[in-house]
């Protein structure tokens, strides 16, 4: 088989700015040791996310340039919209400038204290939205997400028995609704199956609640069921992605993923009376119906964006180029979480680094060092970002896993980009055993991965 080449030219180019490592040293000691505050300028090859990072195509310019900022009824607004319905089929559209911001308006929206929001894996503004309105988010993922060594087709799905055992230990009276995250972000990034979906779906409309998928990589999960489930191979991933919401009442997503758009989101749904109330939140916080935080120019390449991640020929490089990197981090001895994802590497910085244990957090440790290595950023999901301290004894309670992610942005870099990353962590893993564990030197209250600070051991 011939090589997975990139499904693009290049037509502009952004110049790196090269540094030693003596100068990284320095750099990552004056922002202790948390690269979500390095300036983007100092980083060679930044991972840290694949939000917002993505290349546009000349269509996503052409769509921008042409695009209509009017203030209320822009054609821009109801482009966007008819592209999302012809996806998902979902009633009401409502923009906002991010994910989290439709995520935001849907919990205040439908959660109050003490509510229960069941997910496969909440990632961490899920969850942190969740708890901002006094409910609980819990985690239902497959126990095979747990094992990083296991290789199984859909490890992102949710534990049916254990939405089975919940709904019976506190009733679906304080289940607003449930929710399942496609791909599994927090758990390596595993796809779920369409069986999964299914379940999950009738498990909770047989107690009439609600179900909502986080949906910004929607395209990647389709083309996973395309490629690993009985009966999907010839079906588009229109289709297979048109099945999926089809078993819901709607949708949070961040088009800064999947539609490859540097700004946006939406809240898509069915219910009426929650659509008024959160268009009517907002009017308040993100802006008019029509354009809810974001510019014409910005709703038109969202739309564009849709149409193009929903083409094969890309999706199955995306696909391949991750699994090429992930293979090759395995040949030169980094432990990585399989198999792998659709939009990330996940490194098992427990197994890379067993001399540092959770509570000095192997995951972060390691992202230091691949910055000092190579000049490569990426982000620790770990005990950093998932982990709790005990309120009584203040001891931390860590992680399941202790995972670093490598976020590749889409259409941003090529094979040898990837190859310069693949030859500095092998580097690195001949030198692992000397990586200092850290402990935090400031920690933010909540989603503590942003701000914390901390120091070396």
């Amino acid at each position: 088989m011939r090589t997975i080449i990139e499904p693009f030219k290049i037509k502009m180019v952004e110049a790196l700015q090269m540094t030693t490592r003596e100068q990284r040293e320095q750099i990552i000691s004056s922002v202790d040791f948390n690269p979500f505050l390095i300036r983007s300028e100092d980083v060679l090859i930044d991972l840290l996310t694949d939000s917002g990072t993505s290349s546009m195509s000349d269509r996503q310019w052409a769509a921008l340039i042409s695009a209509d900022e009017a203030y209320a009824g822009s054609r821009s607004y109801f482009k966007f919209e008819d592209k999302i319905q012809e996806i998902t089929g979902f009633k009401h559209v409502i923009p906002t400038h991010q994910g989290r911001a439709a995520e935001r308006i849907l919990f205040s929206v439908a959660t109050k204290q003490g509510d229960i929001v069941p997910n496969n894996t909440h990632f961490d503004t899920t969850r942190a939205n969740i708890e901002f309105t006094k409910a609980i988010a819990v985690d239902l993922q497959d126990e095979a997400c747990t094992d990083p060594e296991l290789e199984a087709p859909f490890k992102g799905n949710l534990d049916l028995e254990k939405l089975r055992a919940l709904l019976e230990e506190v009733g679906p009276e304080r289940i607003p609704l449930g929710m399942i995250t496609v791909t599994n972000n927090a758990s390596g990034g595993q796809p779920v199956s369409m069986a999964n979906i299914r379940a999950t779906s009738e498990l909770l409309r047989s107690h009439d609640i609600p179900f909502i998928i986080d949906a910004c990589r929607f395209s990647e999960n389709a083309y996973f069921i395309k490629t690993r489930e009985a009966g999907y191979a010839d079906k588009s991933l229109l289709e297979i992605a048109q099945e999926m919401f089809s078993m819901a009442d709607g949708c949070t997503m961040s088009a800064k993923k999947d539609a490859f758009a540097n700004i946006g989101g939406f809240l898509a749904i069915n219910n009426d009376e929650w659509a008024v109330q959160a268009r009517t939140l907002l009017v308040l916080t993100e802006g008019f119906p029509t354009y809810g935080g974001l510019a014409g120019r910005d709703l038109a390449a969202i739309a564009q964006g849709l149409d193009e991640v929903l083409d094969e020929d890309y999706m199955q490089y995306r696909i391949r180029s991750t699994q090429y990197l992930g293979d090759n981090l395995e040949k030169v001895g980094v432990p990585i979480y399989k198999p792998t994802g659709g939009h990330a590497i996940y490194i098992n910085a427990r197994k890379f680094l067993p001399h540092i244990p959770p509570e000095h957090f192997p995951g972060q440790a390691l992202v230091v060092e691949m910055y000092i290595e190579g000049g490569i950023r990426a982000v620790e999901i770990g005990s950093v970002m998932f982990g709790k301290t005990n309120p009584d004894t203040g001891a931390l309670i860590p992680a399941k896993n202790e995972l670093v992610r490598m976020a590749i942005p889409r259409r941003v870099y090529t094979q040898s980009h990837v190859d310069y990353v693949i030859e500095a962590m092998g580097d690195l893993a001949r030198r692992k055993d000397a990586v200092q564990g850290l402990q935090f030197k400031l920690e933010a209250p909540v989603l503590r991965h942003f701000t914390s600070t901390f120091k070396r051991l």
